[in-house]
């Protein structure tokens, strides 16, 4: 059991300052990938327009825990995320303001450290983030993970991560989402038989005792932690944890993905995303006007009259209230944010939703490595 804690976002930090459309104007990832060229190797491609993806869930992301790497062991605070698949912190040789803010591996000082002799780098959507490949001793609560693959950063550009509360991200995505062939942390748990069955699950808190954020369980379901049957779907693709939605229905009415379409679920995005033009229909339907600061806002006030938006996955209803999609703020109680955030991603199977934390701290959210797939059941 690893306990969660609950954290202001980037996103929220840099709006009560009013820094956040300073900040959207200068990690646009055209002006970035061009002021940040000079620092990468020649080897190392900067795409250009590339979609602002991974680092826009991780500047709404909120939920983080505790993890551990070395002999002896160096403690890490991590996202536990289902929409990335490989696991990294940052280096003691790191140049980058991020990392002097934050705690640093000295692999120099473990002594079950292997240097895999490799670079690596993950590509974000304003930047990258390049650093060196290794091993080491991974411990998650009582779990301790011999020769773990991960990835010590030592150039992480721009203020997002310098913002963070997190040091570093684990991702518990498939492997074929993981870059330079590491092996996720989750498949290294189920290879060396650490727990009783290949499945964790997640359950979130919302709500003002960020202590108590809720928790991930590796091996196993907490049967204390829902009522109700548990319904499962399986996974689509296996990459992201990737299942079919069947509708989205605003008070029973099929309004959205009326033929089908295809969702993640993903601990590491705060809200529910969706294309845009439907996502912009949608603010019109529960009333949510468009701030400066790219969210939608909705008058507190008239949150008992909104519409409930159901998710019908395995042709069984998940409902969301207004009082569960919207994220009411502390210090502005006139205003609520939408839980609904327009991202465009194509695939090969069409565009995706992403049911984030806003979905998942309604519903208890399982998910089954052995066989390939989702189970969801109302969180109590």
């Amino acid at each position: 059991r690893i306990p969660l804690k609950q954290f202001k976002s980037i996103k929220t930090q840099l709006k009560e300052k009013g820094e956040l459309e300073e900040f959207w104007r200068n990690h646009d990832p055209d002006i970035f990938a061009r002021r940040y060229l000079h620092c990468f190797p020649a080897d190392t491609a900067l795409s250009l327009g590339t979609v602002s993806e991974r680092l826009y869930d991780y500047m709404n992301a909120q939920y983080y825990g505790v993890v551990s790497v070395g002999t002896p062991p160096q403690r890490f605070t991590v996202i536990f995320d289902t929409g990335s698949s490989n696991f990294w912190v940052p280096s003691a040789y790191c140049i980058s303001e991020a990392c002097r803010v934050h705690e640093k591996f000295k692999s120099f000082q473990s002594d079950s450290y292997e240097h895999k002799g490799e670079t690596f780098s993950l590509q974000y959507g304003t930047g990258q983030l390049l650093g060196v490949a290794g091993k080491d001793t991974l411990q998650i609560s009582n779990i301790s993970i011999k020769g773990q693959d991960f990835g010590e950063s030592v150039f992480e550009p721009g203020l997002t991560f310098a913002l963070a509360h997190f040091d570093g991200v684990l991702g518990l995505g498939y492997p074929s989402l993981s870059v330079d062939n590491s092996l996720p942390v989750f498949d290294s748990i189920m290879n060396q038989q650490l727990v009783e069955e290949p499945v964790f699950s997640f359950y979130l808190k919302r709500g003002d005792d960020t202590e108590n954020g809720g928790e991930l369980i590796l091996g196993g379901i907490d049967h204390s932690r829902y009522k109700g049957s548990i319904h499962w779907v399986p996974v689509t693709e296996k990459s992201y944890w990737q299942i079919h939605l069947n509708n989205i229905k605003i008070q029973g009415r099929v309004t959205f993905c009326s033929h089908g379409c295809e969702a993640i679920v993903d601990s590491g995005t705060s809200l529910i995303t969706g294309p845009s033009s439907q996502i912009r229909r949608l603010q019109q339907y529960i009333g949510a006007s468009p701030a400066q600061t790219g969210e939608f806002l909705v008058d507190c006030r008239r949150l008992s009259s909104l519409p409930h938006i159901s998710f019908t996955i395995g042709h069984h209803e998940y409902k969301l209230t207004a009082e569960q999609y919207v994220i009411k703020s502390i210090e502005d109680q006139t205003f609520c944010m939408s839980g609904f955030q327009s991202l465009d991603i194509t695939t090969r199977s069409g565009p995706l939703w992403i049911l984030g934390d806003v979905f998942m701290s309604v519903f208890y959210c399982i998910f089954d490595r052995g066989n390939d797939r989702v189970g969801f059941a109302k969180a109590v």
